[in-house]
Protein backbone atom coordinates (compact mmCIF):
# COMPACT_ATOMS: atom_id res chain seq x y z
CA UNK A 1 0.00 0.00 0.00
CA UNK A 2 1.05 3.35 -0.77
CA UNK A 3 2.36 5.80 1.87
CA UNK A 4 0.30 9.52 1.82
CA UNK A 5 2.74 11.68 0.95
CA UNK A 6 4.03 13.97 3.97
CA UNK A 7 2.92 17.37 4.25
CA UNK A 8 5.25 20.15 3.62
CA UNK A 9 6.33 22.14 6.18
CA UNK A 10 4.78 25.73 6.00
CA UNK A 11 8.50 27.16 6.35
CA UNK A 12 9.61 25.50 3.19
CA UNK A 13 8.02 28.58 1.17
CA UNK A 14 9.88 31.08 2.33
CA UNK A 15 12.82 29.82 0.45
CA UNK A 16 12.57 30.65 -2.86
CA UNK A 17 10.80 33.83 -1.96
CA UNK A 18 14.06 34.22 -0.26
CA UNK A 19 16.06 34.18 -3.73
CA UNK A 20 13.22 36.70 -4.82
CA UNK A 21 13.55 39.00 -2.31
CA UNK A 22 17.51 38.88 -2.90
CA UNK A 23 17.46 39.73 -6.56
CA UNK A 24 14.97 42.72 -5.51
CA UNK A 25 17.92 44.02 -3.07
CA UNK A 26 20.64 43.33 -5.42
CA UNK A 27 18.56 45.65 -8.09
CA UNK A 28 17.71 48.26 -5.24
CA UNK A 29 21.52 48.19 -4.72
CA UNK A 30 22.50 48.49 -7.97
CA UNK A 31 20.56 51.58 -8.49
CA UNK A 32 22.52 53.07 -4.97
CA UNK A 33 25.64 52.63 -6.77
CA UNK A 34 24.95 53.55 -10.30
CA UNK A 35 23.66 57.10 -8.23
CA UNK A 36 27.71 57.31 -6.70
CA UNK A 37 28.80 56.31 -10.30
CA UNK A 38 30.06 52.90 -9.63
CA UNK A 39 28.38 51.47 -12.90
CA UNK A 40 30.56 48.22 -13.00
CA UNK A 41 29.39 47.34 -9.38
CA UNK A 42 25.61 48.29 -10.57
CA UNK A 43 26.44 46.03 -13.50
CA UNK A 44 27.68 43.29 -11.42
CA UNK A 45 24.51 43.42 -8.96
CA UNK A 46 22.22 43.00 -11.56
CA UNK A 47 23.84 40.05 -12.78
CA UNK A 48 23.45 38.57 -9.55
CA UNK A 49 19.90 39.50 -9.61
CA UNK A 50 19.74 37.29 -12.89
CA UNK A 51 21.24 34.69 -10.61
CA UNK A 52 19.06 34.68 -7.65
CA UNK A 53 16.18 34.78 -10.43
CA UNK A 54 16.69 31.24 -12.02
CA UNK A 55 17.61 30.10 -8.64
CA UNK A 56 14.35 31.12 -6.91
CA UNK A 57 12.05 28.85 -9.50
CA UNK A 58 14.24 26.21 -9.46
CA UNK A 59 14.23 25.70 -5.60
CA UNK A 60 10.22 26.08 -5.94
CA UNK A 61 9.77 23.26 -8.28
CA UNK A 62 12.70 21.02 -6.42
CA UNK A 63 10.86 21.79 -2.91
CA UNK A 64 7.21 21.42 -4.63
CA UNK A 65 6.41 25.04 -3.33
CA UNK A 66 5.74 26.94 -6.52
CA UNK A 67 2.72 29.28 -5.97
CA UNK A 68 0.68 32.40 -7.36
CA UNK A 69 2.19 34.33 -4.90
CA UNK A 70 5.65 33.61 -5.67
CA UNK A 71 5.03 33.76 -9.34
CA UNK A 72 2.99 37.52 -8.56
CA UNK A 73 5.78 38.77 -6.06
CA UNK A 74 8.77 37.07 -8.86
CA UNK A 75 7.40 39.40 -11.78
CA UNK A 76 7.18 42.75 -9.18
CA UNK A 77 11.16 41.88 -8.41
CA UNK A 78 12.37 41.18 -12.03
CA UNK A 79 10.42 44.73 -12.84
CA UNK A 80 12.49 46.10 -10.50
CA UNK A 81 16.16 44.53 -10.94
CA UNK A 82 15.90 44.34 -14.61
CA UNK A 83 13.37 46.90 -15.47
CA UNK A 84 14.16 50.11 -13.74
CA UNK A 85 17.55 49.64 -12.16
CA UNK A 86 19.27 48.76 -16.18
CA UNK A 87 17.13 51.83 -17.14
CA UNK A 88 18.13 53.83 -14.18
CA UNK A 89 21.47 52.98 -14.60
CA UNK A 90 21.64 53.39 -18.18
CA UNK A 91 20.35 56.87 -17.41
CA UNK A 92 23.17 58.12 -15.15
CA UNK A 93 25.74 56.12 -17.30
CA UNK A 94 25.16 57.24 -20.76
CA UNK A 95 21.37 58.79 -21.54
CA UNK A 96 21.64 61.58 -19.22
CA UNK A 97 24.08 63.78 -22.68
CA UNK A 98 20.36 63.36 -24.75
CA UNK A 99 18.31 65.27 -21.89
CA UNK A 100 14.68 64.60 -22.45
CA UNK A 101 15.27 62.07 -25.25
CA UNK A 102 17.63 60.20 -23.05
CA UNK A 103 15.05 60.14 -20.21
CA UNK A 104 12.06 58.82 -22.65
CA UNK A 105 14.61 56.18 -23.69
CA UNK A 106 15.04 54.89 -19.93
CA UNK A 107 11.86 54.95 -19.47
CA UNK A 108 10.47 53.18 -22.60
CA UNK A 109 12.74 50.61 -21.50
CA UNK A 110 11.41 50.07 -17.90
CA UNK A 111 7.88 50.34 -19.25
CA UNK A 112 8.30 48.04 -21.43
CA UNK A 113 9.86 45.33 -19.43
CA UNK A 114 6.64 45.76 -17.08
CA UNK A 115 4.26 45.28 -20.68
CA UNK A 116 6.26 42.68 -21.50
CA UNK A 117 6.10 40.83 -17.76
CA UNK A 118 1.97 41.38 -17.73
CA UNK A 119 1.85 39.65 -20.87
CA UNK A 120 3.75 36.74 -19.91
CA UNK A 121 1.95 36.36 -16.91
CA UNK A 122 -1.12 36.53 -18.47
CA UNK A 123 0.17 33.88 -21.67
CA UNK A 124 1.97 31.24 -19.91
CA UNK A 125 -0.84 28.78 -19.77
CA UNK A 126 -1.84 29.13 -23.99
CA UNK A 127 1.85 29.34 -24.86
CA UNK A 128 4.57 26.89 -25.96
CA UNK A 129 7.27 26.20 -23.00
CA UNK A 130 10.13 25.98 -26.56
CA UNK A 131 9.92 29.75 -26.99
CA UNK A 132 9.41 33.07 -25.37
CA UNK A 133 7.38 35.69 -27.34
CA UNK A 134 9.13 38.68 -27.11
CA UNK A 135 12.89 39.49 -25.27
CA UNK A 136 12.51 38.35 -21.54
CA UNK A 137 13.14 40.93 -19.53
CA UNK A 138 16.09 39.53 -17.43
CA UNK A 139 17.83 38.91 -20.60
CA UNK A 140 17.49 42.89 -21.46
CA UNK A 141 18.35 43.65 -17.81
CA UNK A 142 21.59 41.64 -18.48
CA UNK A 143 22.64 42.77 -21.84
CA UNK A 144 22.59 46.11 -20.39
CA UNK A 145 25.14 45.19 -17.69
CA UNK A 146 27.10 43.14 -20.11
CA UNK A 147 27.72 45.88 -21.81
CA UNK A 148 28.71 48.25 -19.02
CA UNK A 149 31.63 45.95 -18.44
CA UNK A 150 32.33 45.69 -22.13
CA UNK A 151 32.86 48.97 -22.37
CA UNK A 152 36.63 49.37 -21.14
CA UNK A 153 37.24 47.29 -24.34
CA UNK A 154 35.75 49.18 -27.30
CA UNK A 155 38.00 51.00 -29.23
CA UNK A 156 38.87 55.03 -28.68
CA UNK A 157 37.78 55.28 -32.70
CA UNK A 158 34.63 54.54 -31.41
CA UNK A 159 34.47 56.27 -28.05
CA UNK A 160 32.40 59.46 -29.66
CA UNK A 161 30.07 56.97 -31.01
CA UNK A 162 29.36 54.63 -28.10
CA UNK A 163 26.50 56.93 -26.26
CA UNK A 164 24.43 56.96 -29.39
CA UNK A 165 25.01 53.36 -29.49
CA UNK A 166 23.97 53.12 -25.75
CA UNK A 167 20.60 55.43 -26.98
CA UNK A 168 19.93 53.37 -29.90
CA UNK A 169 19.45 50.16 -27.71
CA UNK A 170 18.00 51.09 -25.17
CA UNK A 171 15.52 51.28 -27.82
CA UNK A 172 15.88 48.76 -29.39
CA UNK A 173 15.68 46.45 -26.04
CA UNK A 174 12.44 48.29 -25.20
CA UNK A 175 11.05 47.23 -29.06
CA UNK A 176 12.22 43.45 -28.54
CA UNK A 177 10.52 43.30 -25.70
CA UNK A 178 6.85 43.57 -26.45
CA UNK A 179 7.40 42.15 -29.68
CA UNK A 180 6.31 39.20 -31.11
CA UNK A 181 10.00 37.92 -31.71
CA UNK A 182 10.59 34.37 -30.55
CA UNK A 183 13.68 33.71 -28.47
CA UNK A 184 14.78 30.07 -26.97
CA UNK A 185 13.63 29.46 -23.52
CA UNK A 186 15.80 26.75 -23.21
CA UNK A 187 13.22 25.44 -20.61
CA UNK A 188 12.78 22.04 -22.59
CA UNK A 189 15.76 19.75 -22.87
CA UNK A 190 14.65 17.71 -26.28
CA UNK A 191 17.81 18.12 -27.68
CA UNK A 192 19.72 18.00 -24.61
CA UNK A 193 18.25 14.41 -24.58
CA UNK A 194 19.18 13.66 -27.76
CA UNK A 195 22.52 14.45 -28.09
CA UNK A 196 23.65 14.78 -24.08
CA UNK A 197 27.64 14.62 -24.43
CA UNK A 198 27.99 16.65 -27.38
CA UNK A 199 25.42 18.92 -25.46
CA UNK A 200 27.84 18.89 -22.26
CA UNK A 201 31.21 19.75 -24.39
CA UNK A 202 29.11 22.54 -25.91
CA UNK A 203 27.81 23.63 -23.11
CA UNK A 204 31.97 23.04 -20.72
CA UNK A 205 33.37 25.13 -24.03
CA UNK A 206 31.20 28.19 -23.71
CA UNK A 207 31.79 28.18 -19.57
CA UNK A 208 35.46 28.09 -20.17
CA UNK A 209 35.58 30.66 -22.98
CA UNK A 210 33.22 33.18 -21.23
CA UNK A 211 34.84 32.27 -17.90
CA UNK A 212 38.38 33.49 -19.68
CA UNK A 213 37.24 37.02 -20.62
CA UNK A 214 33.75 37.69 -18.82
CA UNK A 215 33.75 41.07 -19.42
CA UNK A 216 34.80 40.73 -23.19
CA UNK A 217 33.03 37.35 -23.67
CA UNK A 218 29.74 38.53 -21.72
CA UNK A 219 28.44 41.05 -23.37
CA UNK A 220 28.89 38.96 -26.60
CA UNK A 221 26.85 36.14 -25.73
CA UNK A 222 24.02 38.27 -24.88
CA UNK A 223 24.14 40.11 -28.32
CA UNK A 224 24.05 36.90 -29.87
CA UNK A 225 21.02 35.48 -27.85
CA UNK A 226 19.56 39.47 -28.84
CA UNK A 227 20.16 38.75 -32.72
CA UNK A 228 18.75 34.87 -32.25
CA UNK A 229 15.28 36.01 -32.14
CA UNK A 230 15.15 38.37 -35.07
CA UNK A 231 16.77 35.56 -37.66
CA UNK A 232 14.73 32.40 -36.02
CA UNK A 233 11.69 34.71 -36.98
CA UNK A 234 12.21 35.82 -39.33
CA UNK A 235 14.76 34.06 -41.24
CA UNK A 236 14.31 30.51 -40.25
CA UNK A 237 10.48 30.35 -39.53
CA UNK A 238 9.37 31.78 -43.17
CA UNK A 239 12.31 29.63 -44.87
CA UNK A 240 10.43 26.09 -43.29
CA UNK A 241 6.70 27.48 -43.83
CA UNK A 242 7.69 28.10 -47.88
CA UNK A 243 9.57 24.60 -48.01
CA UNK A 244 6.67 22.88 -46.19
CA UNK A 245 3.82 24.73 -48.35
CA UNK A 246 6.21 23.63 -51.40
CA UNK A 247 6.63 19.65 -50.09
CA UNK A 248 2.62 20.07 -50.21
CA UNK A 249 2.30 21.40 -53.67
Amino acid sequence: MEQPARPIHKGVYILPNLFTTASLFAGFLGMLWAVSGRYEDCAMAILFSALMDGLDGKVARLTNTASEFGVQYDSLCDLVAFGVAPGFMMYQWQLHQYGRLGIAAAFLFAVCGALRLARFNISTATTSKKFFIGLPIPAAGCAVATLVLFSPYVPEQFAGFFPRFCLALAFVLAFLMVSRVRYASFKEYGLIKAHPFSSMVTAILLFVLVSSEPKLLGFLVFAGYLISGPVYTFVIIPRRNHKLLRSLS
